[in-house]
C-alpha cells in the first residue's frame, strides 16, 4: 500500500497544471483500487458548495459544471461529518441526491472521504462500484491515507493557481491574497526580496518567460560551470574512490552533455519556460523514472540526478543574485528569519518581513517587533520563490499578504499607512510625559534589549532602564564563544548608556529556538531539553566567564542586575548563586588591587516554567527580584510550541489559564514584598498592558518600539477601571472572548489605532 501511495503522490506532483493533476489522481486511484469510478470534488467557500473537478467513470461533460451544496447529498454529508462514508447502495441512503448530469445511475457501492488540511475541509474523494458491496477496511484506510497525503499538495496547488504562475505576463496583473500569522503590527508596501534562497529545485516555482535566448544562455553558462566543478571533483577523488563509485562522476558528465539533459531542458525553454523551470521539470521527470525502476541500484541513481540538478540550479541562482539589486522598499522574505540575516541588509531599506516558518511569538517575530517592522509569519503553503520581485502589501495586523494589489486596494492601504504615520507622530509627543494612570499610579516602562546594538545602546528619556538584556545574541552572532574581554566591552557599553538606570542582564539563554552554531544540540524536543540555566550549570566555565565579565563591566557602577533563565528548582538557584559568589570573590580581589569599587548586583530569576509557580516563597528567600518570561510561560502552560505555525492558533497569552497564573504570581510576590517585572511580549501589547495594570504589575519591559504605545494606554485609564476590566475578563472561558473585550475597551478609550490599521 505504502509503495503504491508514494508512487501516486509523486506522479501527481510532476503534473504542472492543477486540473490535469486532479485528473491523473482520479485515474491512478481508480486503477489502484480496481474501482469502477473515482471522482474528486473541491470546496468553494465563497459559494458554499463542492465543485466536481475530476472524474474517471462519471460523465466528463459534468466536470466544472456540477456543484453540490455543503448541506446537499452524500458529498455534503461527508463534508459536514468530516469523516468517511462507506455504503453498499448509495441510492438507498436518505441523503442521496440524484444529479442527472453526472450519469451515475449504474453505480451502487459508494465510499467517500474528506480532504482536510488544518481543520478545513478542502474537498471530497469518492470511489464507486457497479455492484452492491461494502468497500473493505483496507480500501477505506488507503483512501483516507491518500486524502491526508494529497491535502497539502492541493493547498500548494491552489496557492500557485492564485498567483497564476503559468503565465508570467499575466501574473502581475491579478491581485491575490495569501494568509499567514500576524507577526508584528503595521502596514508595509514594497517589493518582495528573497534572502539566502535555498538552492533546491523542490523550492522553485514554475514560471514562463518571453526571452528564450537569455534563458538558454543562462542555462548553458550554468552547465559549463557545473561541468568544471564536477570534473574538478572527479580529478581530486580519482585516487580515493573505488572505480565503480567513481563512475558516478562519469554519469554526471554524461547527463551534462548537450545531447542528454541539456537537449530536453532547452526544449522546455523554447516552449516558453524559464531556465530554472525547464531544469526543474526535466530533472524531476528523470528522478521519477529512476525511482519507479525495479532495480535497486538504478533507483538509487535518482538521488544523483537530483543532486546534479541542484548543482546547476545553484550556478544559475548565483549568476542571477550577482545582478540582483536590493529594492528601494524591501520586504524581506526567507524560509526563516535570523538575527544574522537581518544584519546583512541596510535598515533604511527594510520595511517589512515575511518568514515562512515561525509564529506570532517566534524569535523572528520578536525581532521584527523590536525593529518596528511589520511582519507575517508561518506562510507555510507558498514557496518563497513565488514572492520574489512581486509588488506586495504586507498587513501585520491581519497576517495577510496582498500580491499585485489593484489600484483601489493600494490606495486604501496607502491611506492606512499614512494614518499610521500620523499616529506615530502623536506618540512622539508623549515621550517626555510620565507614565502614570489617570489616578496617578506610576508604572515603570523598561526595554528588552540585545537584538540591536545600534537601536538600544542610545540614551533615551522614554524608558526607565533595561528589564531584559539578552546576552545570548552576541554569542549567536559569532563562530566561537566570545572571550571575557569581548564580553566586558559589550556589557560595559550597555551599562554606561545611562548609569542612573538599572540594566538587568540575563545569563546565557541558548537552546530551543536559539542554537549556537559552534555548539550543536540535537534533541527531539529542544524546548524541554538542554537549554538556559541547565546548559550553563553543566558548563560552569562558560557561566563563570560570563558572570566575571558582567562584574568587571560594572566596576565603579551600581546599575547591574543579573537574572537567571529557565529556572525549575531551588537547587539550580543555589548552584548558580554559589558560582556568582565565587566570581564576585575573584573579581573583588582583582579590583581591590586596582582600587576600583565592585558592588554586589541584585540577583533575580525568571519565572517561565510552571513548576516555579509553586516554589515562589522558597525562591523569594534566595533572590532579590522576579522577572516573568510570559512567552515561555505561555508555551509551557499550554504545551504549545510557539514556533510551530501548525499550532499557532493554540498559543495565546490571553488564555484564561495564563491570565490566572500571572495574577497568582503577582499576588504571591506582593505578599512576600518581592518586586516583579513582566518582560514577555505581552507587556508591549496594548491589551496586555490593560490587564497587567489591573493585576497589579508596576514594572513592564518591552521592545522600545512599543513603549510609547503602552504609555498612551496607561495614561488613558485608571487602575480601578483596569481592575474592573480584569475581573470581567477572568470570568471568560476562551482567549477569543478576552481579546474581543480588550479590543472593545481600547476602541472605547479612543485607542483603536493600536489594535488595527489606521487611526
Amino acid at each position: 500500500m505504502l509503495t503504491t501511495l508514494k508512487r501516486i503522490v509523486q506522479e501527481v506532483n510532476q503534473v504542472i497544471d492543477f486540473d490535469d493533476a486532479l485528473s491523473l489522481l482520479a485515474l491512478r486511484l481508480k486503477q489502484a483500487t480496481n474501482a469502477d469510478c473515482c471522482s474528486i470534488y473541491l470546496a468553494n467557500y465563497e459559494q458554499q458548495n463542492f465543485h466536481l473537478k475530476a472524474t474517471e467513470g462519471l460523465s466528463k461533460s459534468a466536470i466544472g459544471k456540477v456543484t453540490i451544496g455543503f448541506s446537499e447529498g452524500l458529498i455534503g454529508l461527508i463534508g459536514q461529518r468530516e469523516e468517511p462514508i462507506n455504503i453498499d447502495d448509495a441510492r438507498a441512503h436518505p441523503r442521496f441526491k440524484h444529479y442527472p448530469e453526472v450519469k451515475e445511475e449504474k453505480y451502487h457501492a459508494f465510499m467517500g472521504t474528506p480532504i482536510i488540511h488544518q481543520r478545513k475541509v478542502l474537498g471530497v474523494i469518492t470511489l464507486q462500484q457497479i455492484e452492491r458491496r461494502h468497500f473493505s477496511e483496507e480500501e477505506e484506510a488507503f483512501l483516507v491515507t491518500l486524502a491526508a497525503q494529497i491535502a497539502l499538495e492541493i493547498v500548494h496547488a491552489q496557492a500557485r493557481g492564485a498567483l497564476d504562475l503559468s503565465d508570467a505576463t499575466q501574473r502581475n496583473k491579478w491581485q491575490s491574497t495569501l494568509h499567514g500569522v500576524p507577526g508584528s503590527e503595521g502596514i508595509a508596501i514594497g517589493t518582495g526580496y528573497v534572502a539566502n534562497r535555498i538552492s533546491t529545485l523542490a523550492n522553485q516555482a514554475l514560471k514562463q518567460v518571453n526571452n528564450p535566448a537569455e534563458e538558454r544562455a543562462l542555462y548553458r553558462d550554468a552547465v559549463a560551470m557545473t561541468r568544471l566543478e564536477v570534473q574538478d571533483m572527479s580529478d581530486r577523488m580519482q585516487s580515493t574512490l573505488p572505480e565503480d563509485v567513481h563512475a558516478i562522476f562519469d554519469m554526471y558528465l554524461h547527463l551534462l552533455d548537450a545531447n542528454s539533459l541539456g537537449h530536453e531542458v532547452e526544449q522546455k525553454i523554447d516552449a516558453g519556460w524559464s531556465a530554472i523551470s525547464g531544469l526543474k521539470m526535466v530533472v524531476e521527470q528523470y528522478v521519477q523514472t529512476f525511482q519507479n525502476m525495479n532495480d535497486s541500484y538504478m533507483r538509487e541513481r535518482a538521488v544523483d540526478v537530483e543532486d546534479l540538478g541542484n548543482k546547476i540550479l545553484g550556478q544559475m541562482l548565483q549568476s542571477q543574485e550577482s545582478e540582483q539589486r536590493l529594492p528601494e522598499r524591501t520586504i524581506l522574505i526567507a524560509e526563516e528569519i535570523s538575527a544574522s540575516m537581518l544584519a546583512e541588509y541596510p535598515p533604511q531599506s527594510l520595511i517589512g518581513i515575511v518568514s515562512m516558518r515561525g509564529s506570532q511569538n517566534s524569535h523572528a517575530a520578536i525581532m521584527a517587533r523590536a525593529m518596528g517592522l511589520p511582519s507575517v509569519m508561518g506562510l507555510t503553503d507558498v514557496p518563497v520563490s513565488m514572492l520574489s520581485d512581486q509588488h506586495l502589501i504586507l498587513d501585520g495586523y491581519s497576517g495577510e499578504i496582498i500580491v499585485s494589489p489593484e489600484a483601489n486596494i493600494l490606495a486604501e492601504y496607502q491611506q492606512l499607512a499614512n494614518e499610521e504615520l500620523e499616529l506615530f507622530e502623536h506618540l512622539q509627543g508623549l515621550s517626555d510625559l510620565p507614565c502614570v494612570s489617570k489616578d496617578a499610579c506610576e508604572v515603570k516602562l523598561l526595554i528588552n534589549a540585545g537584538l540591536s546594538v545600534e537601536l538600544e545602546n542610545t540614551h533615551s528619556s522614554d524608558d526607565d532602564g533595561v528589564g531584559l538584556y539578552r546576552t545570548e545574541v552576541p554569542f549567536m552572532m559569532r563562530e566561537r564563544f566570545p572571550s571575557e574581554k569581548e564580553q566586558i566591552e559589550l556589557y560595559r557599553s550597555m551599562l554606561m548608556v545611562d548609569t542612573s538606570k538599572k540594566i538587568t542582564m540575563r545569563t546565557l539563554d541558548v537552546g530551543g529556538d536559539k542554537p549556537l552554531p559552534y555548539l550543536p544540540i540535537n534533541e527531539e524536543n529542544p524546548f524541554l531539553g538542554w537549554r538556559g540555566i541547565r546548559l550553563t550549570l553543566d558548563h560552569p566555565e562558560i557561566f563563570l566567564v560570563q558572570v566575571r565579565a558582567m562584574l568587571k563591566a560594572s566596576l565603579g557602577l551600581s546599575n547591574l542586575k543579573i537574572m537567571l533563565p529557565m529556572i525549575t528548582s531551588v537547587n539550580e538557584v543555589d548552584e548558580a548563586l554559589r558560582l556568582i559568589r565565587q566570581a564576585f570573590f575573584e573579581v573583588s580581589e582583582e579590583s581591590h588591587l586596582s582600587g576600583e569599587v565592585l558592588s554586589m548586583p541584585q540577583i533575580g530569576v525568571m519565572l517561565e516554567v510552571p513548576a516555579v509557580l509553586y516554589q515562589i516563597p522558597q525562591l523569594a528567600s534566595r533572590v532579590d527580584f522576579f522577572s516573568i518570561g510570559s512567552n515561555d510561560l505561555t508555551q509551557y502552560l499550554l504545551a504549545v510550541d510557539r514556533n510551530n505555525p501548525r499550532v499557532s492558533d493554540l498559543y495565546d497569552s490571553y488564555h484564561p489559564a495564563v491570565l490566572r497564573a500571572l495574577k497568582f504570581i503577582i499576588d504571591q510576590a506582593n505578599q512576600l514584598n518581592k518586586p516583579v517585572t513582566l518582560c514577555g511580549e505581552m507587556a508591549g501589547e496594548p491589551g496586555g498592558a490593560l490587564l497587567l495594570l489591573g493585576m497589579g504589575y508596576r514594572n513592564l519591559s518591552m521592545n522600545r518600539h512599543n513603549l510609547l504605545k503602552v504609555k498612551w494606554v496607561i495614561r488613558s485609564i485608571g487602575t480601578s477601571e483596569a481592575e474592573a476590566l480584569l475581573e470581567e475578563v477572568l470570568n471568560m472561558s476562551t482567549p477569543q472572548e478576552v481579546r474581543e473585550a480588550l479590543n472593545l475597551k481600547l476602541e472605547t478609550l479612543g485607542l483603536g489605532g493600536l489594535v488595527r490599521a489606521g487611526k
